[in-house]
């Protein structure tokens, strides 16, 4: 099938030949004739097969009929993060050169002159993220009323990353004729219920099982220890990668991504760092120097997993592993891209076998080792071992942390009592005066219960027996003459003291 058989107008079809493009991928010829008919789509497809153009080309075609009025923009695009909506503004650039479209950016770090422009000028498509939308909306610089399509991209991390409430408010907020159209990658069952209220008889386009890993990235996983041990290996696999031309390396932490980025500067890689506490400038520029070269190797955490668009990733590795097994789909999805081949490593410590166990049940596949496992046991071996000791230990199994030993549910203060016990029972061993017998119990019971015998005796015979009702205490009478103490005839101390009055002569 050609792009010439889908429906396209002929301004999208020439600029989709000037890309270079041909033929489609299995979402894009499954999904653009619904989006031209009108539909609501639910597109499910692995990571890198073109979900992006999937949704661009027939927007395009829609658009261009009509144009849009000041504040109020015609279509929409929601992205999760503000690297993804400025990838899907060069979408928009790339094949709508011949539209002469308007296109507005609002993500947060960008100060609000320059788009508040854009939206006065009347924006044919809104590319943004949530809050910053909401953000203008309040401010009444933004009116949806006029939004023919509403775009939800990467929607299974836009509900699992908090923004439902948003979600729902922006929904709101369009109009009730709009089309909708969803993407993402993985698509969980939860998740699938809560699209139900956002889509409206959806034609449910599915190109792959969800949460598949592309059958051309070759995926490895490598014992380690933690702390230096990890960063030494993961140098160690850069330097022996055959074939690798660039590479992006994740962790877990924002802080780890800073440690990561400082040891392979130290020693002489070209590397570059990417997270979410870094300002908008330095991020784009970031991505910008890895896209063209000038470094081979990004340092990043999560902000860079979902949907960036970098054709040519030869290498990904994750330097922690991803706690949510989601996360690894998208991660290693950044290499292998359009049928390109792509090496993904994972670096395993002991503690992270629990997670690879979670990885391998969802893409339903086992990853091969390069070199032993650790503790020379599989992953699902591992998490039932780790249950048993806990079982036998008598407490709860370990949870969450990548690699942190935590202590069982005990506080401070019970351990702190139970080796004090600990230390009384050996000073009485020593001191040889029997004191820990097996008759400890009931001496402990026979001396609280004379503690008991001894309490007062006025204390136990103000208790009225169980049988008997309480009675009521008698209420104050109006003519009781006992005085009050506070509001009533109780008079202070200073008031009573005597005064000298000051007299003053007067002339006769």
């Amino acid at each position: 099938m050609q792009f010439s058989d889908l429906g396209l107008s002929e301004k999208v079809l020439r600029a989709v030949e000037k890309s270079g493009y041909t033929i489609p991928t299995p979402i894009q010829a499954q999904g653009i004739p619904h989006v031209l008919a009108g539909r609501d789509i639910l597109g499910i497809a692995q990571t890198g097969t073109g979900k992006t153009a999937a949704f661009t080309l027939p927007m395009l075609c829609r658009l261009e009929q009509g144009r849009a009025r000041a504040r109020v923009p015609r279509t929409l695009i929601l992205e999760p993060t503000r690297e993804l909506a400025a990838q899907v503004e060069e979408a928009f650039n790339k094949y709508g050169a011949e539209h002469k479209l308007n296109v507005a950016l609002l993500i947060g770090g960008v100060s609000f002159g320059e788009q508040e422009t854009k939206i006065m000028r009347g924006a044919d498509v809104l590319i943004a993220t949530p809050g910053r939308l909401l953000d203008f909306f309040e401010r009444g610089k933004l009116l949806l009323t006029g939004i023919e399509i509403l775009v939800i991209d990467e929607a299974d991390r836009m509900l699992d990353m908090g923004f439902i409430p948003d979600i729902e408010k922006i929904c709101k907020l369009v109009p009730f004729t709009r089309q909708t159209l969803f993407f993402s990658a993985t698509m969980p069952p939860e998740i699938t219920r809560l699209t139900e209220q956002f889509l409206h008889n959806p034609a449910r386009v599915e190109v792959a099982r969800a949460a598949t890993t592309a059958s051309t990235i070759t995926q490895v996983l490598v014992a380690s220890h933690g702390g230096g041990d990890k960063r030494e290996t993961l140098r160690r696999l850069l330097r022996s990668a055959e074939g690798l031309k660039n590479a992006i390396v994740f962790c877990n932490r924002k802080r780890d991504v800073a440690i990561v980025h400082k040891s392979l500067e130290k020693h002489g890689f070209p590397v570059g760092a990417l997270h979410g506490d870094m300002d908008q400038p330095a991020r784009m520029a970031s991505l910008d120097a890895f896209k063209n070269g000038a470094v081979d190797i990004l340092v990043c955490s999560d902000v860079a997993a979902r949907g960036l668009d970098i054709p040519d990733v030869s290498h990904v590795f994750n330097f922690d592993a991803p706690t949510h097994p989601e996360d690894y789909v998208h991660r290693i999805g950044r290499t292998g891209r359009a049928g390109r081949a792509g090496h993904a490593v994972t670096l395993v410590t002991d503690h992270d076998l629990k997670y690879i166990a979670q990885i391998e049940s969802l893409i339903q596949r086992q990853i091969d080792w390069d070199g032993p496992r650790p503790d020379g046991l599989p992953a699902a071996e591992y998490v039932e071992r780790d249950r048993e000791r806990a079982a036998r230990a008598g407490e709860r199994p370990r949870r969450g942390g990548r690699g942190g030993r935590q202590d069982s549910d005990r506080t401070g203060s019970e351990r702190t009592g139970r080796e004090r016990t600990g230390r009384d029972r050996t000073a009485s061993r020593r001191r040889g005066d029997g004191a820990e017998t097996s008759a400890a119990p009931q001496e402990e019971a026979a001396r609280v219960e004379a503690d008991r015998e001894e309490a007062p005796r006025s204390r136990r015979a103000s208790r009225p027996p169980e049988n008997e009702p309480r009675r009521k205490a008698p209420r104050r009478r109006e003519d009781d003459d006992a005085p009050v103490v506070g509001m009533g005839d109780h008079v202070p101390s200073f008031l009573l003291r005597s005064t000298r009055v000051k007299t003053v002569k007067t002339a006769e």
